[in-house]
């Protein structure tokens, strides 16, 4: 591992009140590999054996079942997975792959429970990066049932235009249908919706050309919207932990 990834990950809340010999420790067992787009990292109903980060790139995390499968969370730099499991020493309830080119920092999931066992540090932000990915779950399944899917795409395009008006998207549009809960269809009569509404799509770039009558439709809420600081990235918000 680069000095470079070491000292990137050291900022992560989740490592950086840890003790100097923890964080040695756990950077000396990890080791970091590139991976090509496409590529399954981990398997749901697998045993965690690592917590992944992804230090360049960006991870697909998604769950299937019969032959239909959903997108569940995109992780990007710098963000961690999964953490609940590796502490649990439990199966994986969500797999991971890359959607394009990505730099992973693999720590042995023993490692990690072994370190959060002798330091008060690690224990104590683990603690705190457990609650922020449950606080977000939580505005995540408020967004999914309290909102249609032209709404939750509204408040999608404020959240990721944040102060400015352009928005590209971060990934195929099949897989950003799945993250906000849409089939690619309604994806598409969404945009066509919003195009009343002061939004106009040009192939994978957005514009928001009326931002104030955007907001009237779409309505956000803090308790919904609003990320807090050191929570879990969800689809190009702040990076962090998808927990399960």
């Amino acid at each position: 591992m680069r000095p470079d990834d070491a000292s990137e990950i050291r900022a992560l809340p989740l490592f950086r009140d840890l003790r100097e010999e923890t964080f040695a420790d756990l950077v000396t067992a990890g080791f970091l590999q590139r991976f090509p787009s496409g590529v399954t990292l981990i398997q749901e109903r697998e045993r965690a054996d690592f917590l992944h980060i992804v230090t360049d790139g960006m991870v697909e995390m998604y769950a299937g079942t019969e032959g239909d499968e959903t997108t569940l969370d995109l992780v990007q730099p710098l963000g961690t997975f999964i953490l609940a499991a590796v502490l649990k020493d439990q199966v994986y309830l969500q797999s991971a792959r890359t959607i394009e080119k990505s730099r992973i920092v693999m720590i042995p999931a023993e490692k990690v429970r072994q370190a959060m066992s002798q330091d008060a540090a690690f224990m104590t932000a683990i603690v705190m990066e457990l609650a922020g990915g449950y606080r977000q779950a939580i505005r995540d399944l408020k967004n999914l049932k309290l909102r249609t899917g032209t709404e939750r795409l509204a408040n999608w395009m404020l959240g990721q235009a944040g102060e400015g008006n352009r928005v590209p998207l971060p990934c195929e549009k099949r897989v950003l249908a799945s993250r906000l809960g849409m089939t690619p269809e309604n994806l598409s009569r969404g945009f066509a919706t919003l195009r009343a509404h002061g939004v106009v799509v040009s192939g994978n770039d957005i514009e928001i050309t009326h931002r104030d009558a955007l907001i009237r439709y779409a309505r956000p809420d803090p308790l919904i919207d609003q990320r807090e600081a050191d929570t879990r990235l969800t689809l190009g918000h702040h990076p962090g932990t998808a927990e399960a």
